[in-house]
């Protein structure tokens, strides 16, 4: 492997911890617990949330994640992103055309959501830094994607030479050797991450497998 396939293969975290229907008076309490448990990133996905309360707490958690190893990515607003001084973007599997993006917003770590192996090598090739493959395992979050795609998909998946997080329906650390011997670099997810005590434990066995 060459040293630029190198740096295409790395990320800088392995868990990457979504929300999901907090709301902005949540966030500060769930970000804070998962940075002192060691997540390495904290993507807020706050559908119901409006631009200007957004915006206000997308700033409080920088501030919050500041002198921590905690990156902050926003759910699909590359502009928000920017201008609160977040990490990255994650974008739906359909969302807004990537290398545009990247020219657009150097500084900013891009991610895309995949549902296929097509969808991976797309996303791959438009200049995603990561993505995440799902479901992989059954979850009812992704009951309307169809069955979970299983182990091996996620291997063919990791094989593209981008960075993959394994996600859906992982919810013990006996799934994370499988993850990682099926070549994820880490997973993310909403429900493993809701345990305070189980966080810890995850930080630790994903330090172990992913590094």
């Amino acid at each position: 492997m060459t040293s630029e396939e190198e740096r295409g293969r790395s990320l800088p975290f392995s868990l990457l911890a979504i929300s999901a229907g907090r709301g902005s008076a949540g966030l500060e309490d769930w970000a804070q617990r998962l940075a002192l448990a060691g997540v390495g990133a904290l993507q807020v996905r706050e559908k119901e949330t409006t631009d200007r309360d957004l915006e206000v707490v997308l700033r409080r958690l920088v501030a919050l994640l500041t002198g921590s190893s905690t990156r902050l990515i926003v759910n699909g607003r590359p502009d928000l992103a920017l201008a609160t001084g977040a990490s990255g973007v994650h974008l739906p599997a359909e969302g807004l055309p990537l290398a545009p993006l990247k020219r657009r917003f150097p500084d900013l770590l891009f991610g895309r959501s995949t549902h296929s192996l097509a969808e991976v090598r797309q996303a791959a090739e438009e200049g995603a830094d990561y993505v995440t493959f799902g479901p992989v395992f059954a979850t009812p979050a992704k009951v309307s994607f169809g069955p979970p795609l299983g182990l091996e998909a996620l291997q063919q998946a990791s094989g593209v030479g981008i960075p993959v997080l394994a996600l859906g329906g992982i919810l013990t650390l006996d799934s994370l050797p499988q993850l990682a011997q099926h070549g994820a670099m880490g997973m993310a997810g909403i429900r493993a991450f809701e345990a305070e005590r189980s966080v810890a434990d995850l930080v630790a066995r994903a330090q172990e497998l992913f590094g």
